[in-house]
């Protein structure tokens, strides 16, 4: 007699299947939850890692600043105007920079901010961080200090001062990234490809550089950012001296070096006539000067004790016009390491989350009394120079 078979109705069969989706779903739902549980973990970032981090994207990008440069492959174009209606200048090393920078701290954590020069359109590079700590910042900088991802914002420059790169004028080029937290400036790096050397600081822990022993604020070498209008040079004559005199000097179109007198002689490395004969002096014998540069990472350098023998020296740094939060926010942070501060020409603090643009102009400096640099300066309209 043959066995006889199972036959289950169609209603049997649909409790079958739909017991088996609901084991699956909360098989799912349990892996689900661990993952997003997992995730949120995750979401928080400890910020001695973010500067260790911060400095390998600023040397990968300068290692490709450097190559192009030294491969003479640069591919320059224009991508606009500046405010200034200057040509700005796009280079193969501003976007390769760019995408090293950029993949590497986006790869490691996907869920921060990070806000970049360079937006180009172009595949991701599949760099992932070793996430080693090199000695010099483990000997400085305690761990465990974790912060939500949501509260970070990453300010990074893959080529600050491309117009000396294209002519270059390699001392002046830097890469830049910058933490901020709820805005405040936290960590800054400053890598200079030719060299080598990087520069950083961490609000409250520490720095691998040191300013100077002392800064002359009573007649003090300012550098100052380019100038195409004349009106930043009487802003430095008025807070400054009345009888300053200006006296440009710079090769293929930059003006890399600005001497402000006080006094009626002036003295350069390269002689311009019988005002020459005496030293740059006022009548008490003193003297002032400032250079003129587009290179922001370069000038706040310029402000601590030198990184190599190339470096110039300045007591001050002012900028007039508006200015893009990845060019200050580096400098921000490292001067803040130090004890210096950077602020608008009203002296107010500079906010690193929102938008791009800082239009309040500003005023760095350190070891010396901020508050009173800024009441020497003479009011200046916001949308002056915009």
């Amino acid at each position: 007699m043959a066995p006889m078979g199972i036959r289950l109705s169609p209603l049997c069969i649909t409790l079958f299947c739909l017991l088996g989706v609901g084991v699956i779903y909360h098989l799912y739902a349990g892996v689900l939850s661990s993952r997003i549980a997992s995730f949120r973990l995750k979401s928080t970032v400890d910020l001695r890692e973010l500067l260790a981090l911060s400095m390998e994207a600023a040397v990968q990008g300068g290692r490709e600043v450097k190559r192009i440069r030294e491969d003479n492959t640069l591919e320059e174009k224009s991508k606009g105007k500046t405010k200034e209606g200057d040509s700005e200048k796009l280079t193969l090393g501003d976007l390769n920079s760019h995408r090293k920078m950029f993949y590497l701290i986006k790869n490691t954590y996907p869920y921060i901010q990070v806000n970049s020069e360079e937006h180009a359109n172009a595949e991701g590079e599949a760099t992932v961080w070793t996430r080693i700590i090199p000695e010099e910042i483990l000997a400085k900088i305690s761990g465990g200090k974790e912060v939500p991802a949501e509260r970070i914002t990453v300010w990074i420059d893959p080529l600050d001062a491309t117009q000396e790169y294209t002519e270059n004028l390699q001392k002046y080029v830097t890469t830049m990234v910058c933490v901020a937290v709820d805005g405040d400036p936290v960590i800054g790096v400053i890598h200079k490809p030719f060299t080598g050397h990087t520069v950083w600081g961490f609000v409250g822990e520490g720095s691998n550089v040191v300013p100077r022993a002392s800064y002359n604020t009573n007649f003090p070498k300012v550098i100052i950012s380019r100038s195409h209008s004349g009106k930043v040079k009487s802003f430095v004559q008025v807070a400054f001296g009345n009888n300053t005199e200006i006296i440009p000097a710079g090769g293929a179109g930059v003006l890399s070096t600005v001497r402000v007198i006080f006094g009626p002689y002036v003295n350069t490395p390269n002689d311009l006539g019988p005002l020459r004969s005496e030293p740059n002096r006022d009548h008490l014998g003193r003297w002032s000067e400032y250079g003129s540069l587009s290179a922001k990472g370069y000038k706040v350098l310029a402000l601590l004790d030198p990184t190599d023998e190339e470096q110039d020296t300045a007591d001050i740094y002012i900028h007039v016009t508006y200015i893009k939060k990845w060019d200050i926010c580096a400098g921000d942070a490292i001067l803040r390491s130090l004890g210096g501060q950077m602020t608008t020409l009203k002296g107010e603090h500079i906010d690193y989350s929102g938008t791009e643009g800082n239009k309040g102009g500003l005023l760095a400096s350190i070891k010396t009394d901020h508050k009173a640099l800024v009441k020497r300066l003479p009011p200046w309209e916001e949308n002056k120079e915009q």
